[in-house]
């Protein structure tokens, strides 16, 4: 059982790509950072001695600070938090003890400036709200979306400074026998289990040849529907979301669990 104020590594990677996962705030020092520069998903770098000029940005959220070993630059930052009134934590073992339970972490070069602007096709169906998902719950949880006509992503992306993906020549797209979805798990090194059995139902319910998954069909039925229930792209991505997240709790812990009449009457 951690100490009072220290979340553990398999606490924290319980929450990763969930929409209860903290504010991630990682303060390893540059020549710590320079050993291994990678970080948790979703982590931001800030210097410690910044942490209290962003408190007021943090009121209401719950955060979590890292540092190389996690002593004495996260549990102090943590505790300085707290004294503003955040919900601050400190990562037990920091990246380090992250790191050494084989969890996660993203190479700090790959990654865009929070909030940063990605941009796709518009009317969405699986592949273009299942990756701002992805971005969203494991890369940038400020990303923003663009959805524009096909004829004009690349155009949008150079005069607006976004980052384009699902179509052709864009920065994140299909490559052979794979996804966008797969190019993203590619580019940010997101090798997980249930990323991974995700990636399967959605490779299949996008099309991709030779893909198949029992679940796809069921994820292309319900992608339409939303595709016809809102005119409004934005809108529909925010209501998709909670159905990428129940897809990824299923293929995360429930692919094993079946349901029928017998199991749910008690063997009746």
């Amino acid at each position: 059982m951690p100490a009072p104020n220290l979340i553990t590594p398999s606490q924290l990677s319980r929450l990763l790509g969930t929409p209860e996962m903290p504010c991630l705030l990682d303060v390893c020092l540059p020549e710590d950072f320079t050993e291994d520069p990678r970080v948790i998903p979703t982590a931001r770098r800030l210097g410690f001695e910044r942490v209290e000029d962003i408190a007021a940005d943090l009121q209401g959220q719950r955060v979590v600070i890292i540092c190389q070993k996690g002593k004495k630059l996260s549990q102090g930052a943590a505790a300085l938090l707290r004294t503003h009134g955040v919900a601050a934590e400190a990562l037990q073992g920091g990246i380090i003890g992250w790191r050494d339970a084989g969890l996660p972490l993203i190479p700090a070069a790959a990654l865009p400036a929070p909030g940063s602007l990605w941009v796709t096709r518009h009317r969405p169906k699986v592949d273009r709200i299942a990756c701002p998902w992805l971005i969203r719950r494991f890369i940038d949880p400020a990303a923003r979306f663009l959805y524009v006509a096909p004829s004009e992503v690349l155009n949008v992306a150079e005069k607006f400074g976004a980052i384009s993906f699902d179509t052709e020549g864009a920065a994140f797209a299909h490559q052979e026998g794979h996804c966008t979805f797969d190019a993203f798990l590619d580019g940010y090194s997101l090798s997980l289990p249930g990323l991974d059995r995700m990636a399967e139902v959605i490779r299949a319910a996008d099309g991709t040849p030779g893909a198949q998954s029992d679940q796809a069909p069921g994820l292309l039925a319900i992608s339409l529907g939303l595709s016809r229930m809102f005119k409004d792209d934005l809108q529909q991505l925010e209501a998709a979301l909670p159905l990428y997240d129940a897809l990824y709790r299923w293929a995360r812990d429930a692919q094993d669990e079946t349901h029928d009449w017998d199991a749910h009457e008690g063997g009746a």
